[in-house]
């Protein structure tokens, strides 16, 4: 890697979109807006859904992705990181089996916007952070570069292996293009943006009449979810932190007892055995505090910031209701250009009716993979402590061992008496 290793976006803020960036995507129009594949009812999206999904659990996933290879950049008036993305398929709609490119962390952002404007109640898996720049600096490090890496990669396996969102046209261009920012210029301009805005907080004010049951128990178990993943997730990494300060405490544990047996003739033999023990307890302790920095913490806090992304899709949900509800209230209130407002009325309700099905289909699908992901995270955070409790108490159990007098000796020492 040539010149200093950054992360991508020096000059960059925090990823988590604001309100209005939330809000944005809300009333978005998604029939035609991606440009992929998508069917023509409420009920045949969920079929399609729910068939697809059953192709899926059946190995047939044709498109593989994989980041790797990450490259700093460096320019007049930025570093960035770029990595390499690697597409293998044998889908008929890609004109090669194989692409590579080079995308950096702006261009994943651009993808996972692209997605939820064209699926706004579908469930777009969580990007990593994008740090403020306060602090930043000791972050630049390779550490930090494979951590974003991993975090990439799979964003991209959760999207090329999701029924719907591997098939989007955006996906498609992110994966093949060269270049991406002739394709970043062909979305709706900063005016129109601002209008959808506008109008999304306007029917988010304006609230629902009633929110369906099954999506108020919905909302429920997210907000629960959220409220038990992130005290999780906190006390995950206070315990790290507090092995973390316990190592170095070992680690100056051991030397004291080395120097100690220097002056101390008779217990050398035994205190030098105790400093032995102590310091391959110590490794063994830094190979935990690895596997929890590395498997389970990440896998946390990846599902952290999807309850985030749940919080979202359901007030995009509720928005769509809200906008339907809101004009047909108008229709029901107007005597004049009634014909062109029950245009809009029934538009509005099949809209509501797609996004009720997108979420209910994409739920179980989030569900499944959540539970999956999670149980492997604890299933190898418990192995890992199995063998780290084993190897210490095995390293104390040769030391115990190695102090007990044989038989012999001490009737010798008995006779000598």
């Amino acid at each position: 890697m040539s010149g200093q290793t950054v992360p991508a976006d020096f000059s960059g803020h925090m990823l988590d979109l604001d309100e209005d960036e939330d809000l944005e995507v809300f009333s978005k129009n998604t029939s035609l807006a991606d440009g992929s594949p998508m069917p023509t009812s409420p009920s045949s999206m969920v079929n399609q859904y729910r068939l697809e999904e059953e192709q899926q659990d059946a190995n047939t996933r044709d498109l593989f992705v994989s980041v790797d290879n990450p490259e700093s950049h460096v320019t007049a008036i930025e570093t960035f990181i770029m990595y390499r993305v690697v597409t293998k398929t044998t889908r008929s709609e890609f004109d090669s089996s194989e692409f590579e490119v080079r995308r950096r962390y702006q261009d994943f952002l651009w993808l996972r916007s692209r997605l939820e404007e064209s699926h706004p109640t579908l469930i777009v898996h969580p990007l990593p952070e994008k740090f403020v720049m306060k602090g930043m600096v000791e972050r630049f490090n390779e550490d930090f570069i494979e951590t974003r890496r991993k975090a990439l990669h799979r964003f991209l396996d959760k999207i090329s292996a999701h029924p719907i969102l591997s098939y989007s046209q955006h996906l498609k261009v992110f994966l093949t293009a060269e270049e991406l920012m002739s394709h970043k210029k062909q979305g709706p301009g900063f005016l129109s943006r601002m209008g959808e805005t506008v109008r999304a907080v306007a029917n988010s004010v304006r609230g629902l009449r009633s929110r369906p049951e099954e999506f108020t128990l919905m909302q429920e178990y997210v907000e629960d979810f959220s409220t038990k993943i992130c005290s999780v997730d906190k006390v995950t990494q206070r315990i790290i932190k507090e092995q973390r300060e316990y190592l170095d405490e070992l680690k100056q544990y051991s030397p004291t007892y080395s120097q100690w047996a220097e002056s101390e003739e008779e217990l050398a033999e035994p205190l030098r055995a105790v400093a032995s023990c102590v310091e391959r307890c110590g490794l063994e302790t830094e190979e935990q505090i690895q596997h929890l920095s590395e498997v389970l913490v990440p896998a946390l806090h990846e599902y952290v910031l999807c309850a985030e992304t749940l919080k979202a899709v359901m007030r995009r949900r509720d928005n769509i209701q809200a906008e339907f509800e809101a004009k047909k209230e108008a229709l029901e209130s107007r005597r004049v250009d009634q014909e062109a407002l029950q245009y809009e009325v029934d538009g509005l309700a099949d809209r509501v009716e797609l996004a009720n099905n997108a979420l209910k289909g994409d739920w179980s699908h989030w569900q499944n993979s959540m539970r999956t992901d999670l149980k492997s995270a604890f299933l190898s955070t418990a192995e890992k402590n199995v063998g780290y409790y084993e190897q210490c108490l095995a390293v104390w159990e040769s030391f115990l061992l190695s102090q007990r007098e044989e038989p012999g000796e001490q009737t010798d020492g008995e006779d000598a008496s």
